[in-house]
């Protein structure tokens, strides 16, 4: 069994695509995933599979959602593994930020450095970013909801093609947590 974290982008905000976390957890136990369980409201489920990959387990999960829900919601899935990683390779100094100030968009793919070459990161000082592995770090001093370095990163010409969600930095330590086999 490969323990995996299950990212739903854009449920229950602003009172469109309301998922009720119990029905999700009842709908993927019924998928036959084992020790479901979700972190939040916003879209973050845990389980375990002992069949399928990352991207299989994703469009199932994604399938599933909309035949249930009726409406479509794009779903990354995530191994323990890759979590603890992303965690561990912040370029920031998470311990000594406030998880409001801390953000990581996971991606569906690789990042191109070319897909940024159009930005000016001295324009958005002090706020920073910075690539991973399918991942970019954002480090916004006044939080998201007032960064206008992430309203430039989330523009079409940025993530084309690309599935991306975002989560702040509490819930990226929380899922390595909930993923972790030892615990």
């Amino acid at each position: 069994m490969t323990m995996y974290a299950a990212l739903l982008r854009g449920i229950n905000v602003g009172g469109r695509k309301k998922l009720p976390m119990a029905e999700l957890r009842a709908l993927m136990t019924g998928l036959g995933y084992e020790s479901v369980q979700t972190y939040l409201q916003s879209g973050q489920a845990v389980f375990a599979a002992a069949r399928g990959d990352a991207e299989s387990l994703a469009a199932e999960l994604a399938g599933a959602v909309e035949e249930r829900f009726g409406f479509v919601v794009d779903v990354l899935v995530r191994d323990h593994a890759y979590l603890r990683a992303v965690a561990e390779s912040c370029p920031f100094p998470a311990a000594e930020l406030e998880a409001r100030q801390l953000h990581v968009t996971y991606f569906s793919a690789p990042l191109a450095p070319e897909r940024f070459a159009d930005m000016d990161p001295a324009a958005h000082l002090p706020e920073e970013f910075r690539l991973g592995d399918r991942a970019l770090y954002l480090y916004a001093p006044d939080g998201l909801g007032r960064s206008k370095l992430a309203e430039a990163l989330s523009r079409p010409r940025v993530n084309k093609g690309l599935i991306a969600t975002t989560r702040n930095w509490n819930t990226v330590v929380k899922l390595v947590e909930l993923t972790d086999p030892a615990a």
